[in-house]
């Protein structure tokens, strides 16, 4: 046998091997008609990178369902996240990219129903009394008027595509407690913080749960690599403002990528 002739018997050998052991995956991420839709952790604010047609929306290219698309080669990818994204924003200017078609919808939306930006303005500018407070009234919104906000985008999401795989990815715990942050928010505020993420990341997945999408929760990505960590993939306040409390490009690549990849 020629030297050329066993490299292309190897060659199919290698290929049938890897067909077998379930990893020649691409041809099924190659066939999917995949969405985009959400807030501004979807969309990437905090990345960089933002493409020129999305404007305010700052979609970038460093964003986890660009990422995945660069990677997977869908059939087709239609990425309309936006910042600043409510559920009900998302439904009136987002839900259009969806058909009968697409087999893969990604979607975070909730942090903006709740006030998030202005919780966390709160906490930077104000008294330790009525950072807490403003979590707390959140959280009693996450728990009284959000889950129906969400029924009903998610609901919406159905209606258009009925036989998309949907991701409901959540939101970071946002700081280390006891971590090596010496100024800046109390351990009590950054406590109560954390609690409210975790009670909404509750909610998203009950709803989720409820509505037969699949949740992928980024919190066991960012552990150790929260705010206060040493090593975190979110910015604190920062200039540009908007760019505070949001994921750095590695927080795309190495937090929200592999936890939707791994729900896909």
């Amino acid at each position: 046998m020629s030297v050329r002739s066993l490299a292309a018997s190897l060659a199919t050998l290698l290929l049938g091997a890897a067909t077998v052991l379930g990893l020649a995956q691409p041809a099924s991420a190659a066939g999917h008609h995949y969405v985009a839709l959400g807030d501004s952790y979807s969309s990437g604010v905090g990345a960089g990178s933002y493409t020129s047609e999305s404007g305010a929306c700052k979609r970038s290219t460093k964003a986890y369902p660009q990422l995945w698309a660069n990677a997977n080669s869908p059939s087709s990818f239609r990425f309309v996240a936006c910042s600043g994204a409510t559920t009900s924003s998302v439904s009136s200017g987002q839900l259009g990219a969806l058909t009968a078609s697409t087999t893969l919808v990604s979607v975070s939306a909730g942090g903006n129903d709740i006030g998030f930006a202005d919780v966390m303005q709160a906490c930077v500018l104000q008294s330790e009394a009525t950072c807490v407070s403003r979590v707390n009234t959140a959280v009693s919104q996450m728990q009284n008027s959000l889950p129906g906000k969400l029924d009903s985008l998610y609901s919406g999401i159905r209606a258009r595509s009925p036989q998309a795989h949907v991701v409901v990815l959540g939101y970071p715990r946002f700081y280390k407690l006891s971590g090596s942050c010496i100024a800046g928010l109390t351990e009590t505020e950054r406590g109560a913080i954390n609690n409210a993420s975790d009670v909404l990341n509750g909610v998203l997945a009950k709803r989720a749960a409820n509505a037969g999408f699949t949740y992928s929760s980024v919190v066991d990505e960012f552990t150790g690599h929260e705010l206060c960590s040493g090593d975190a993939w979110l910015h604190s306040v920062t200039i540009p403002i908007t760019n505070s409390y949001h994921p750095k490009a590695v927080g795309q690549s190495s937090g929200y990528l592999p936890a939707f990849r791994s729900a896909v």
